[in-house]
């Protein structure tokens, strides 16, 4: 896999050739490796809910590519750290509170 990023969109091309815009929702740091959580973006910005992937950083010969995580218990450590992150963020939000 291939990126290309952008603000905050990437377009990942898979091992077939064939070329998905993304959109970065957010990024942590986990045990020194770099985790995405992508969704798709062409979705709408008024969908309730928004289906997403979570990818990680790999690293190859000095090159940086994005790699499915394929252990059960590192997905699902990672989906529960972003859960907790997209939390306090919203709990921060509804109380008012900003890092900015």
């Amino acid at each position: 896999m291939s990126e290309q990023y952008g603000d905050d969109f990437i377009t990942i091309t898979d091992e077939d050739g064939t070329d998905y815009e993304m959109e970065v929702l957010d990024t942590i740091e986990y045990q020194g490796t770099t985790y995405l959580a992508v969704c798709d973006a062409t979705i709408s910005e008024d969908a309730e809910e928004v289906e997403y992937s979570l990818l990680k950083v790999s690293e190859e010969n000095g090159e940086e590519f994005l790699v499915t995580i394929d252990d059960e218990d590192e997905l699902t450590a990672v989906d529960a750290l972003f859960d907790e992150h997209w939390q306090q963020l919203e709990d921060e939000e509804a109380s008012g509170e900003t890092d900015e």
